[in-house]
């Protein structure tokens, strides 16, 4: 390849990269204002977060546009054409992941003047977690460490007790006070929610294993027993 040719290629690709990591940002930023509406029942907020995710499907839409042009036109190999697949599967967790956030907006502004202390400290240590895994992700994305992506698989199992842990709670509070089994209802949808985010940046963890080494992760997906 030219080396006018291959210059070129590379602005591509690192920018492909940049969008990318810039769609992260977005998808982290909604999950950080989506645990702060909940913790202050802020509905404003949940709605500003809701409306978000429309930037997030759109960027989504112009990276694989972005992509298809690359492969048909660069016709990339060996890493680069790995990079250009990473950069196609990553941005497709992160748009699920701002559709997560977003369905946690929503069944916060659906609870209404039902939102209250029952769960919040649960949510907030699943958000926090949550949001660490795909900040954690992301940086092993934008430094390409195989390393780091393996540390946040392994850490999943922490998103599921979180998971299960707020399940017992939650359920526990709707058999002691069936008046509030609605509001339980929107928690458990909530804290799944939050859950399959914590899947999501599993996913991207794997991506950029393959991404970097082009090897699977060496060892079997960390999982724990579905309560459902």
């Amino acid at each position: 390849m030219p080396s006018h040719t291959l210059k070129a290629f590379t602005s591509e690709l690192n920018a492909l990269t940049s969008d990318v990591l810039r769609m992260g940002g977005m998808a982290e930023a909604m999950i950080t204002d989506m645990a702060t509406a909940f913790a202050r029942g802020d509905s404003e907020l949940a709605r500003s977060v809701i409306q978000r995710d429309a930037d997030v499907n759109a960027l989504e839409t112009r990276l694989e546009r972005e992509i298809t042009r690359l492969l048909a036109l660069r016709q990339p190999v060996a890493q680069d054409l790995r990079g250009i697949i990473a950069a196609l599967k990553v941005s497709n967790d992160l748009e699920r992941i701002g559709d997560l956030a977003k369905n946690v907006c929503k069944r916060l502004i659906a609870m209404g003047v039902e939102h209250g202390a029952t769960g919040q400290k649960s949510v907030e240590r699943m958000s926090r977690a949550v949001r660490m895994q795909l900040n954690t992700v992301l940086d092993a994305y934008a430094t390409q460490s195989a390393q780091e992506a393996i540390n946040v698989w392994q850490h999943d199992e922490e998103i599921d007790e979180h998971y299960n842990s707020m399940f017992r709670e939650v359920l526990t509070y709707m058999m002691e006070d069936p008046r509030k089994i609605s509001q339980g209802a929107h928690l458990l949808f909530i804290a799944k929610n939050l859950e399959r985010i914590g899947d999501h940046c599993t996913n991207i963890a794997e991506v950029v294993h393959f991404f970097v080494t082009g090897e699977d992760m060496p060892m079997a997906r960390p999982k724990l027993p579905d309560l459902e």
